[in-house]
């Protein structure tokens, strides 16, 4: 990563790549009076973020108007195709496992993993109120978070997984423990008492919905931001998660003494993440699949920093490099990422087997950096069914059904037993993304065939996998793969659920063979509009911009970057329940 606490000029130049390349010609709309209010605050964006800060603004009694430029049917964003994990520190299903966690570890583990380097103690740095953020989110994590969204009627699954694990020294990248915890109900689960809560203020005439408003601008009056102005879109019937047309019929201009942004971020837009990819993670991939529909396209970052906001960190970002097309698709380049264990061996696009940590379930963006390095942007999983079938868990709610209908028997059922879930089970059949055979030479072919290439070789490959064979055959090896598989099963809940028995990938019992294409899946953006504690966004001299406030992605899930280079994963719903519920909550008592 090197020391990237830049000029504070070169900063705000970095932050115009998102800002510059998202919108053109539009800039705040001045008055010299302060125009008539249509509420109290005026809400940008219908995602779980934005419901939680709506929820939090009407409980104090305040009047919002919650707009989106997509239709009724999308309200809740992007929660709504997640899976649900959440991050909880020393949480009882932790301790039920037999986890011993600790908000000091955890802490550890945040900040090595984040890599703060960008003026942590210059209160102009890119880092410092990232930071700040972060031991906020890590106190709430271990404090009140579980306790307030049981009382919401969230419950998880017992069994709590290990994403993120790093691999290598223990004030390295990674989660020490197993924190990622699965929510009964999935995404929806999550956003379910958000959504509920709005409604019903809604039919109490405390919350106006503005759907199909696509903002294009911020209106001041004396540099206050007092509302927005935009287009309103032809109405839309599509399903949620596909794209609605972008027709203008009108245009609009609401007011209120506080407009709060939690629009999302840049991973629908391609031509922003390209621009904003940093040249640490190489060059970016020529084919790149979506995680997000193509609404979450950066437009607010733009339109914020017209209006004075800075961005920040904007090369930070979160792609999965475990990603496969759906073979049904709901928006454009729809891709699945999957959530694997530590078995299958992974090569880059050459046959050549990854280093570590290019290591399922160990350090993403590490591993990101070894597919960039390869000179391809591709990369491939072998292994077999017997680790197919336990080790393979898709993210989504639509993937996860038993999960997402929190039918915990049946989910529970489905990991313990060994045959293939069927929504995996739809890949291996239908996914474009995948080669199964009963040999060895009849594998390499296909992964030849499927890339139109011969880059695979049977002689080459064939020896990585036999001399990671026979690892397997004394209880110690010189392989850190093997020994992180036998990590894994030393936790009970990874044993139970998620990581086949050690063998030989070769084993004919444990067949038939599978390769799969992995490709860089876009989801998060880890940089943001920067903001204090309370939520509010801050300008180029970090004083903060009256009336304006931002949370969840568009904010970096907090301070403009909550998780510096690198996620400990389950802090994205994580960062948007926390900032929205800071920021609802600050807004409120000022306005009061």
């Amino acid at each position: 990563m090197g020391d990237e606490s830049v000029s504070r000029r070169s900063v705000l130049a970095a932050g115009g790549v998102v800002a510059g390349t998202a919108l053109a010609g539009f800039g705040p709309r001045q008055a010299s009076a302060a125009p008539q209010a249509d509420a109290d605050v005026i809400v940008v964006g219908g995602g779980l973020a934005g419901l939680v800060a709506t929820s939090e603004l009407v409980a104090a009694g305040r009047k919002v108007i919650l707009l989106d430029q997509e239709p009724a049917a999308s309200l809740g964003g992007q929660a709504f195709w997640s899976l649900g994990g959440l991050f909880l520190i020393n949480s009882p299903e932790q301790r039920l496992g037999g986890i011993r966690d600790s908000i000091d570890l955890a802490r550890n583990d945040w900040f090595s993993t984040a890599g703060f380097d960008r003026g942590v103690d210059d209160p102009l740095g890119q880092d410092y109120w990232g930071s700040r953020w972060a031991e906020a989110y890590l106190q709430f994590a271990a404090g009140e978070k579980r306790s307030w969204l049981a009382s919401l009627g969230l419950t998880w699954v017992p069994i709590v997984g290990w994403a993120e694990r790093g691999g290598q020294l223990a004030d390295g990248p990674g989660n020490s423990v197993p924190r990622f915890h699965l929510t009964l109900g999935t995404g929806p689960g999550v956003m379910e008492p958000f959504e509920k809560k709005v409604r019903a203020a809604a039919a109490e005439g405390k919350v106006t919905f503005r759907f199909r408003h696509q903002v294009d601008g911020l209106t001041t009056t004396n540099g206050v931001v007092n509302g927005v102005q935009g287009s309103v879109l032809e109405a839309s019937s599509a399903a949620r998660g596909t794209p609605s047309s972008r027709v203008k019929v009108g245009d609009f201009e609401l007011h209120a003494p506080m407009v709060i942004v939690t629009s999302g971020g840049i991973g629908g837009n391609l031509d922003l993440v390209r621009a904003n990819w940093p040249a640490r993670l190489g060059t970016p991939p020529a084919r790149l699949i979506t995680g997000v529909p193509a609404h979450v396209d950066g437009r607010m970052l733009a339109i914020s920093g017209r209006a004075g906001a800075r961005v920040v960190n904007p090369d930070r970002m979160w792609h999965y490099t475990e990603g496969m097309v759906n073979h049904s698709p709901i928006w454009p380049g729809h891709g699945i990422r999957v959530l694997a264990a530590p078995s299958s061996l992974w090569f880059d696009a050459s046959g050549r087997r990854f280093a570590n940590p290019g290591v399922p379930s160990y350090d993403t963006l590490g591993t990101l950096e070894l597919i960039g390095q390869s000179g391809h942007g591709y990369s491939w999983f072998v292994l077999n069914k017997k680790i197919i079938d336990k080790e393979f868990v898709l993210s989504g709610s639509e993937q996860n059904p038993e999960l997402t209908r929190k039918d915990l028997v049946a989910y529970l059922a489905m990991r313990l037993l060994t045959s293939t879930p069927p929504p995996v089970k739809a890949f291996m059949d239908r996914g474009e993304d995948f080669v199964i055979a009963n040999t060895l030479p009849e594998l390499v072919t296909g992964m030849n065939q499927l890339t139109g290439t011969n880059l695979i070789n049977y002689d080459a490959l064939r020896r990585q996998i036999v001399v990671r064979d026979q690892q397997v055959d004394n209880p110690f090896t010189k392989d850190g793969q093997v020994m992180g598989i036998r990590n894994s099963l030393a936790y009970s809940g990874d044993s139970l659920a998620r990581t086949a028995s050690l063998h030989k990938i070769l084993d004919p019992s444990a067949g038939p063979l599978i390769a799969i294409r992995m490709n860089v899946l876009t989801r998060k953006t880890l940089g943001g509009l920067q903001t204090d504690l309370s939520g509010r966004v801050l300008n180029a001299s970090g004083q903060p911009i009256p009336g304006l406030y931002a949370a969840g992605e568009v904010a970096g899930f907090g301070g403009g970057g909550v998780h510096g280079y690198r996620a400990l994963e389950g802090t994205f719903l994580g960062g948007c329940l926390f900032t929205g519920r800071q920021t609802g909550r600050a807004a409120a008592a000022e306005s009061a």
